[in-house]
């Protein structure tokens, strides 16, 4: 694949991951959170499903590479979807928005630890401008108080599952596809969030009628766009050029975040949320080396 057009790909999956947290907050807003967080994953098969029919994909998964896909599942899908959906009920879209900007320094740390990538002081201070970022995005967001909302909390823990997430689906880029391995950790994930969600919310799929024909565009939008095609061009951006270089693009995802939170929320936009906006960019600059790569051109 020529690099123009994956990373034209990543840049508009991007987008559309921005504007989704937008239309997760809507969603969570209409209908049980559980309930719809599962609904919006079986959507997603809707894209996977038939390329799996059509491409040659299957083969038989060793038991190490299901044990990964396993791992998937239960980070990409399960624990970050349960976290951002739920998080976004205790906080506003432009604070998960720009928190979920730090996942290219989690993900670089993971990358260092799990897959032998070095870890030097441009790395160190990525991080360090990353986590002052994320600081000064939580004080915007409870008014300068040295508080922190569980929204904010639980966004910090979908970074944290997402970057696990895709470490491991660099492990198994290589032996399995990227359609098998999009389509079965939105299927096994799905699963386990419908089940939680029977206990969870009982009565949460008779609740689905609250809902006109533009939440359910939303819906579908977030659902079989955004978490279907948007995972399955992702990870194959991770196969072709690494977990690395895949997460300097997640920086833009806060971006796209703050102006569809302005422009369909009305939410305000703070001095704090653009310094920390700022720091967090940076952050990631430094941590995934584009920084350093300038100075070596240089």
């Amino acid at each position: 694949m020529k690099m123009a057009l994956l990373y034209m790909m990543l840049i508009v999956t991007m987008a559309i991951w921005g504007f989704n947290i937008v239309a997760i907050k809507v969603l969570v807003s209409t209908f049980p959170t559980l309930t719809i967080t599962a609904l919006r994953v079986f959507s997603a098969l809707l894209f996977i499903l038939p390329l799996l029919f059509i491409r040659p994909s299957w083969k038989k998964i060793s038991r190490r590479d299901g044990l990964f896909l396993i791992g998937i599942s239960l980070t990409t899908i399960v624990g970050h979807q349960v976290f951002m959906s739920v998080g976004l009920n205790y906080t506003s879209a432009v604070n998960g928005g720009l928190i979920l900007g730090t996942v290219p320094i989690v993900t670089s740390i993971g990358a260092a630890l799990f897959l032998q990538e070095r870890f030097n002081i441009h790395k160190v201070t990525g991080v360090i401008l990353g986590f002052c970022g994320v600081v000064v995005i939580i004080l915007a967001g409870s008014n300068y108080k040295f508080t922190i909302s569980l929204g904010d909390l639980l966004f910090c823990c979908t970074v944290i599952v997402q970057a696990i997430g895709f470490i491991l689906v660099k492990k198994i880029s290589d032996t399995v596809d990227t359609f098998v391995i999009t389509g079965i950790s939105q299927f096994f994930g799905g699963g386990i969030l419908f089940f939680v969600s029977v206990f969870a919310e009982p009565a949460g799929i008779y609740q689905l009628g609250q809902g006109n024909w533009q939440i359910w565009m939303v819906f579908i939008f977030s659902g079989v766009i955004a978490t279907g095609a948007g995972h399955y061009l992702y990870n194959l951006s991770i196969r072709e050029i690494g977990a690395g270089k895949s997460a300097i693009f997640l920086n833009l995802t806060p971006f796209f975040a703050i102006l569809g939170s302005y422009i369909f929320l009305k939410e305000s936009i703070l001095l704090g949320h653009w310094l920390g906006f700022f720091l967090v960019v940076t952050g990631v600059l430094f941590g995934t080396g584009v920084i350093k790569s300038i100075f070596i051109a240089g």
